[in-house]
């Protein structure tokens, strides 16, 4: 798969710490309960870490007592889908559409009438405060 944004594998060990490294580029999960963004209910905007693509917006974030931060809806055209046979089951990775980083994975379970729920490492994200009018 072909993204927008390339970089080798030594470029993105020098523009992310190793967690987020980890997690982005091989597929890594952080554990659960333990992300800064879990509980956040701020508004504003949750970008891709690793490129900064707008991924999913506050409005769309609910507590899905999971561990990892949940949404509902992502971005038109910002997460692509891929199948993930790791843990000896069938599950559905999602990767940021414009630098292919690993977010975490969409599950058929959500609570809102789109019925999915996007569970997304914390070290995957970066969160854009909503700036005040002015």
């Amino acid at each position: 798969m072909d993204f927008p944004v390339q970089r080798s594998l030594e470029e993105w060990r020098q523009v992310l710490d190793p967690e987020r490294f980890a997690v982005l580029r091989q597929a890594a999960t952080e554990a659960p309960f333990s992300g800064s963004l879990l509980t956040l209910d701020d508004d504003g905007v949750y970008r891709c870490a690793g490129c900064g693509q707008r991924l999913f917006a506050s409005e769309r974030k609910f507590d899905a007592g999971c561990g990892w931060p949940s949404f509902d809806r992502c971005e038109d055209g910002s997460i692509v889908e891929r199948r993930d046979t790791s843990l000896g089951r069938v599950r559905t990775e999602i990767l940021c559409a414009s630098c292919g980083g690993h977010l975490g994975h969409v599950f058929d379970d959500g609570p809102t009438d789109t019925g999915l729920r996007y569970c997304v490492n914390s070290l995957a994200l970066n969160f854009e405060p909503e700036s005040p009018a002015s």
